[in-house]
């Protein structure tokens, strides 16, 4: 009889869904310092994703902070893991995202929220007179990143394709390639 009674517990924990393995991962404390905007985009990201914050494995939630100085912007960019919610704190930004059919754009103050779908293009811009704040929630606890000037600039394609394919300048083209560290390649390697 007591092996039936083992079986039987052992069957019963093992019917038990396990929604998220999250509890028995490391516990992290947030750092709450603003970011540093001092760079060529003029914003700062504090992250709380998986691969900073390990508390959010298994939750299939992350967040972050977004600090933009006055004059400073997100690129276009994409998440292709997570729709991103953006909730204003401080200041004033403008953010949209784009669809083949339509650009959805609203400028934010603080209490205001707008959502990004899954894989969208998007930006956000600081339109105001001092610096803006928001925290970010994304519906994954990594959305990944990819953003359109490096993607374009900071790689080793060639510059005539670049040129091509986007219709800039080639000295454009070049210069942008200089700022993002690109390499100003005048032919296509092939590997």
């Amino acid at each position: 009889m007591t092996i039936i009674h083992v079986l039987f517990l052992f069957s019963l924990l093992s019917s038990i869904p396990h929604y998220s393995y999250a509890s028995v991962n490391d516990f992290c404390v947030a750092d709450l310092k603003a970011g540093d905007t001092n760079n060529t985009f003029k914003a700062a990201l504090t992250s709380a994703f998986v691969t900073d914050f390990p508390a959010v494995n298994g939750l299939g939630v992350s967040a972050a902070r977004l600090d933009i100085a006055k004059g400073g912007s997100i690129p276009m960019h994409t998440h292709p893991g997570a729709t991103e919610l953006l909730i204003m704190v401080e200041g004033e930004i403008t953010a949209g995202f784009m669809t083949p059919f339509a650009l959805y754009s609203k400028t934010l103050k603080p209490g205001d929220v707008f959502v990004f779908p899954q894989g969208q293009l998007h930006y956000q811009v600081n339109s105001g007179k001092k610096k803006a704040t928001a925290f970010l929630a994304f519906s994954s606890a990594n959305p990944g990143a990819q953003l359109l000037d490096l993607l374009l600039f900071g790689n080793a394609l060639s510059s005539d394709i670049v040129a091509q394919t986007t219709f800039l300048d080639i000295d454009q083209v070049k210069k942008l390639k200089a700022r993002f560290g690109g390499k100003n390649l005048s032919k296509h390697m092939s590997m």
